[in-house]
């Protein structure tokens, strides 16, 4: 497993003076943090083989002053793999939540994992974000789910975020992302996240030629703009290997986890390959919000 490590010193952040005086919830917002982005290598199916992996590169993340790591969408069972439907578990309850709570309490960190969760006869695409008590703070079950995983998943009916020493905190799921007008992470914005994040699982046909058809153009489309209207970072973590079962087995996952900053900037980008699993640092500073509610469209009429 590679590690890279990237180190982004920021500028003090610059709002632009406006005559209107805008309420800032965030403007207490605490100083940098340091991400880590664990693209991991996921093996449909094996939740253990999973769990293991994923235990160590948390460990390695901790050690490397890491105090929030992100791991991939479906971390332990694998994007539509069959697995969902007889091996989900429900949260916070069942392994794959207590092991990243065991985890996150051993090591004192913020975690932010994809997981695949039963509750009653539903199985849900979903994501957590753990204190470094071990302590549930967010549950996020995908909403825009692609339909070669509507088989496998329930529906997510819901939004929230969570608030942190680090800032407000957003949580969506790979395609959660491209809504028409990218609705779902534009209404996180709006409800007060500082830093948006995102277990994604990016995966192409085998023999996709990166060199020719360059991969990740359609996410950075998707993170920048709101970015730059709100001011706030957005972070994907993505999986690596091929999948081995489902709608896409023989298909590769790729990597290619990205940081975008505020003003829609590209601060991370990790390598893309199936075997590029690998560890990127990130740190980041949450900007006060230079808009609430209904002063946004003011904001964005002076800047």
């Amino acid at each position: 497993m590679k590690v890279i490590q990237i180190c982004i010193a920021m500028l003090a952040s610059q709002v632009l003076t406006t005559s209107i005086s805008f309420a800032q919830a965030d403007a207490e917002v605490a100083g940098s943090f340091t991400l880590a982005l664990c693209q991991m290598k996921v093996a449909g199916g094996d939740r253990e083989a999973n769990l293991s992996h994923a235990g160590e590169m948390i460990s390695e993340a901790a050690r490397g002053g890491a105090q929030f790591i992100l791991l991939p969408e479906a971390m332990d069972l694998g994007w539509t793999d069959p697995s969902a439907l007889t091996e989900a578990e429900p949260v916070p309850e069942g392994k794959t939540c207590s092991f990243l709570a065991k985890k996150a309490q051993e090591h004192g960190v913020y975690i932010c994992s994809g997981l695949i969760e039963k509750t009653g006869d539903k199985v849900y695409n979903s994501a957590v974000i753990i204190n470094p008590k071990g302590e549930l703070i967010l549950l996020h079950r995908k909403i825009y789910e692609l339909d070669i995983g509507h088989p496998y998943y329930a529906l997510g009916d819901r939004l929230n975020v969570c608030h942190t020493e680090f800032g407000t905190l957003g949580l969506l799921i790979c395609a959660d992302a491209n809504t028409d007008g990218y609705v779902l992470t534009r209404s996180l914005a709006y409800m007060g996240a500082d830093v948006i994040l995102s277990p994604s699982s990016w995966a192409v046909v085998a023999d996709h030629d990166n060199l020719k058809d360059p991969y990740g153009g359609m996410w950075q489309d998707a993170y920048k703009p709101i970015a730059k209207d709100f001011r706030i970072w957005i972070a994907s973590c993505s999986n690596v290997g091929w999948m081995t079962g489902g709608p896409w087995k023989g298909w590769k996952g790729i990597g290619c986890s990205m940081v975008i900053g505020p003003g829609g900037t590209d601060v991370a980008h990790a390598p893309y390959g199936e075997n590029a699993d690998t560890i990127v640092y990130v740190d980041i500073k949450p900007e006060p919000r230079p808009g609430q509610g209904t002063t946004w469209g003011r904001y964005w009429n002076q800047n």
